[in-house]
């Protein structure tokens, strides 16, 4: 058996767990089976312990070595081993939490109070690294912070005063235990050193932790070290600047993918002559290796390709097997990933994407879902992507406020929503109620924002709704989201919230014993919510008196939430694979494309500390932001040394042009620098990338026999008295300029659904004046009192107080019509004193004989004159204009023929003196029009000819015929297939029921 001793390493572009396995098989020689059972190896994922231990059964059935991870050694110590009991991690950031929130009490001004949670949860990685680094509190004395600025000071001072509590208050965190066994280990290793091998492997020790354990099992009889990815094609210079280069920050160039290697060498006092393979494998490709360590020499050295790069061999080779995939925006980048994957397997090839960038894989795997090809995702799935876990998120961001109505339909569709059984029937009243209460499409039933027990009341009696359980369990549902604190206790606040969601789940059967909660708690992300839930609440438990606000629980569960992953139990396929970047050290396949090399995801920003900055990081001995930035470098590296490689990046994404990755510059710089061959090799590169992008657009277009033909401009001709012969005078208007949306709502009945949410737009600001200046008028019919502007005014405030739940927007309207108050009653005077309001807001019909029809009118306001009328229309926007009320706007000249024939009952035919709109909006204007014997006659006539044309003449009703402005949106544009076709084309007359 050869010696199992020293550090080693395995260059990029070797199956690391292959070549581990292969390796100590060859050192154990000959000896029994026995021999690596005894062998103890220490890797750093449970996903490389898999996969090392499937790369020893490789060979057939073994007995296998043990496997552990380096940072959790306690299954290491001998049965009985004692070590401290770790507080809870949770448990320890509430006690965090609450010291943060009594810092934020005292200084508002560094934070929300809301972000509790989440500066606790740095405080508590800070804490956790402070051990592993071996960090006494004490240093916290010797930071100097006497030029920084007066935040600083005090976050170092907060440090002092919370590792000080949690001293007195004896916590133990998990690293305090890890650190705790490694000290066991220690002194027990050197008491009675193992003398079966110990290995470290596919480690780059750069914590502290993993530094102090390399260092002890080196001086073990059968210690050894292997590390990944070791790049022995640098020149010694080079590798020596590692440590010391200018220009970088104290213990040299550490965003280099080679820092931690050299470091961990140069600890030991070793070289890389010292440190020899472990395997004998062959790199897939040595030309490629050198390519990527001259394109990844630090900073200061890239003049090193000038020297080097010329001279490179070797360079065609290297770049034989890598495509450039330069995609226009995310979704072609993911839909070509998502060929090239599936063109892999169907050769017979194993692929993975390995990517940081969470959104880009999940893009992937709907791509891949078009062929039914499920990857094998190392990361599973967020648990608050999960349906537990967004229906827990959703009802506490519902918590302590009034609900919307589009929250609570979300909440009732949500797919665990009364899932207890009789899921169909209720989600068929769900959507009655959304439609008729909600949205206010019942003529009886005004739009309802905020729903509530009271409304569903409302809703059951207009209806005629049958009140049953499942009403009843509704109004349990807004009762119980109504009733909810604002503040409470956390046990309080988790008690209540697992109430609601299990009510929710449940359903109306108050019967279904034998599902009491739904299906809220099944499948993996069932139970894996609950048992986050469960530990909340046991944690929460410590801390019974402090009250959370709302806001401040519901940052707290989606911290949980996204912190945990699930897996689902399907088989993913087993050849096509998604990795993180730390699965490139250990594990390789034919086709490995590197997705999202975009300057923020690869590598991604390092996350800002807001207890130390950089420099005092450095004096206390902490890591730097590099440290993170040359891991990924170093995961990059290795990822590309497999034997195909793509190298993809979106050009742009959803705002703006994305910068590529440092690492994909620094090769495409090299390349691009180094002569002709390097030219030829990047230009070959694109051009295989280009084909991609051009096959993943091809696939999203249609062929050309499944083609779908633009729609023509659409000009339905519905039969002779296909249409009711009635029309309102405002919808007169539409006739003119969209003849479509008369024949969608009278021939089609279709009418457009008011909003789930309701917005504070302009329509809604007209109906609270009108609203306003009706009760303000009918309180008021005579002379105007002495506070008219007063009353006015408060009348107008009430009536948004009850019609519009936007505290900002109430302002800004009150605001704004408090402006042209003072000119609206003046006006408003002298017109008391030239009449005296006869009808207000209310309805005429007016039966015409030739053609036949039917005019209808909901009149503002109409104001008697001695024996004449003056009829006024109210405007929160800007009035027709003369020339408009020429052409389109006939509503107030169709209301004069209306009065003068008799059609309102409450005056009786009189003759009109005068139309006018009346404009609230930025300042008080009247467009008044004198109204004579020949307007009303020519406007009569117009009228007989428009509704001869198209409903005796049967003239088509063609879309968009004459739209205020090009950029018009209307209500049927969407079924007229509006941009397929365009303002400019004639319309395309299409019978109907032909």
């Amino acid at each position: 058996m050869s010696a199992v001793r020293g550090l080693f390493h395995e260059p990029c572009g070797v199956d690391f767990s292959q070549a581990l396995a292969d390796g100590l098989r060859a050192r154990l020689g000959h000896a029994g089976p026995e021999a690596l059972a005894h062998c103890t190896i220490l890797v750093n994922t449970h996903r490389m312990a898999a996969r090392t231990a499937a790369a020893f059964a490789a060979h057939g059935p073994t007995l296998l070595p043990r496997i552990a991870l380096v940072q959790d050694i306690a299954g290491l110590l001998p049965p009985g081993a004692t070590l401290p009991v770790a507080t809870p991690p949770l448990a320890l950031r509430l006690k965090l939490t609450k010291l943060v929130r009594a810092l934020l009490d005292k200084r508002p001004d560094l934070s929300a109070p809301a972000s509790a949670f989440d500066l606790a949860g740095t405080l508590q990685g800070l804490l956790d690294e402070m051990v592993e680094e071996g960090m006494e509190p004490d240093a916290l004395e010797g930071v100097d912070v006497g030029n920084l600025s007066h935040h600083w000071q005090e976050a170092l001072r907060f440090l002092q005063i919370v590792t000080g509590y949690l001293d007195g208050d004896q916590a133990t965190t998990p690293a305090m235990v890890g650190e705790a066994a490694l000290d066991r280990l220690t002194a027990l290793w050197r008491a009675a050193p193992p003398q079966h091998p110990v290995i470290v492997a596919g480690s780059t020790a750069s914590r502290g932790g993993t530094r102090r354990l390399v260092a002890e099992v080196l001086t073990l009889p059968q210690g050894a070290v292997i590390l990944p990815g070791l790049d022995a094609d640098m020149p010694d210079a080079a590798w020596g600047d590692l440590l010391n280069a200018t220009g970088h920050g104290p213990g040299g160039a550490q965003d280099h993918p080679q820092y931690r290697h050299a470091a961990l060498l140069a600890e030991h006092g070793l070289t890389r002559a010292d440190c020899p393979r472990w395997d004998d494998a062959t790199p897939t490709n040595p030309a490629r290796n050198r390519l990527l360590s001259l394109a990844l020499r630090p900073a200061p050295a890239t003049d090193a390709w000038r020297a080097e790069g010329p001279d490179l061999a070797g360079v065609t080779e290297a770049c034989a097997d890598v495509t450039l995939l330069e995609a226009s925006g995310p979704a072609e980048e993911a839909a070509a990933i998502a060929l090239g994957l599936r063109t892999a397997l169907e050769e017979g090839r194993r692929a993975a994407l390995i990517t940081p960038d969470r959104t880009l894989s999940r893009q992937v795997a709907a791509q891949l879902d078009r062929w039914g090809i499920v990857p094998d995702d190392s990361a599973g799935r967020p648990l608050n992507q999960s349906a537990p876990g967004r229906l827990l998120l959703h009802l506490a961001q519902l918590t302590a406020r009034p609900i919307e109505a589009e929250g609570l339909v979300v909440l009732l569709k949500h797919p665990l929503a009364h899932s207890g059984g009789g899921r169909p029937a209720h989600l068929d009243r769900t959507r009655r109620m959304e439609v008729d209460l909600l949205r206010g499409a019942h003529r009886d039933l005004k739009p309802t924002a905020f729903p509530d027990r009271a409304a569903i009341d409302r809703w059951i009696e207009v209806t005629g709704q049958e009140r049953d359980a499942w009403t009843d369990w509704l109004g349990d549902v807004l009762f119980a989201l109504a009733t909810l604190p604002v503040a409470a206790a956390l046990p309080e606040r988790v008690a209540a919230h697992l109430d609601l969601a299990q009510l929710i789940a449940r359903g109306s059967d108050k019967a279904a014993v034998e599902r009491p909660t739904g299906r809220l708690w099944d499948g993996p992300a069932g139970r894996e919510a609950l048992r986050v839930m469960q530990v909340l609440a046991r944690d929460a438990a410590e801390d019974p008196d402090t009250a959370i606000s709302a806001p401040e629980y519901a940052r707290i569960l989606s911290a949980l939430l996204s912190a945990e992953e699930v897996r689902d139990p399907y088989s993913p396929h087993p050849q096509v694979m998604i990795w993180g970047a730390l699965e490139a050290r250990t594990r390789t396949a034919d086709l490995v494309i590197l997705g999202g090399l975009v300057d923020g995801i690869w590598p991604a920003q390092p996350s800002p500390d807001p207890w130390l900055n950089r420099q005092m990081r450095a004096q206390a001995g902490l890591r730097l932001p590099d440290r993170a930035i040359g891991l990924s470098a170093h995961d990059f590296q290795q990822a590309a040394a497999a034997p195909e490689i793509w190298l993809a990046r979106a050009v742009r994404d959803a705002e703006t042009e994305t910068v590529p990755s440092r690492w994909l510059n620094r090769v495409v710089g090299l390349l691009g620098g180094i002569g002709p061959e390097g030219e030829a090799a990047l230009a070959g590169m694109r051009a295989r990338g280009r084909t991609w992008c051009d096959l993943a657009a091809a696939m999203g277009a249609p062929a050309d026999r499944h083609r779908v033909a633009r729609a023509p401009r659409p000009a339905p001709r519905p039969p002779r008295g296909a249409l009711r012969p009635q029309l309102s005078v405002t919808a007169v208007e539409r006739l003119i300029r969209d003849p479509y949306a008369i024949y969608a709502q009278h021939g089609l009945g279709l009418y457009p659904l008011p909003p789930l949410r309701p917005g504070p737009d302009a329509r809604l600001r007209g109906e609270v004046v009108h609203d306003a200046l009706e009760r303000f008028t009918r309180a008021h019919p005579d002379a105007l009192p002495s506070d008219a502007q007063a009353r006015l005014h408060a009348l107008l405030d009430a009536t948004l107080q009850a019609e519009a739940p936007w505290p900002a927007y109430r302002r800004l309207w009150l605001g704004r019509f408090a402006r042209v108050l003072p000119d609206f009653v003046t006006a408003e005077t002298a017109r008391r004193a030239a009449g005296r309001p006869a009808l207000i807001e209310d309805e005429g019909r007016l039966d015409l004989p030739d053609p036949p029809f039917t005019l209808t009118a909901r009149a503002d306001r109409m104001d008697l004159r001695g024996e004449a009328v003056a009829i006024y229309d109210y405007k929160t926007g800007a009035a027709p204009t003369t020339r408009q009320q020429e052409r389109f706007a006939k509503q107030l000249l169709l209301e004069a023929l209306m009065v003068e024939a008799g059609a309102f009952a409450a005056l009786g035919p009189r003759p009109v003196e005068e139309v006018a709109y009346l404009s609230l909006g930025g300042r008080y204007a009247e467009t008044r029009r004198p109204v004579d014997a020949a307007l009303l006659a020519e406007t009569r006539d117009q009228l007989a000819r428009l509704l001869a044309r198209y409903w005796t003449d049967g003239a088509p009703f063609p879309a968009r015929l004459a739209p205020e402005t090009l950029t018009f949106a209307g209500d049927y544009d969407h079924l007229a297939r509006y941009g397929e076709w365009d303002d400019t084309q004639r319309a395309t007359t299409i019978p109907v029921g032909q």
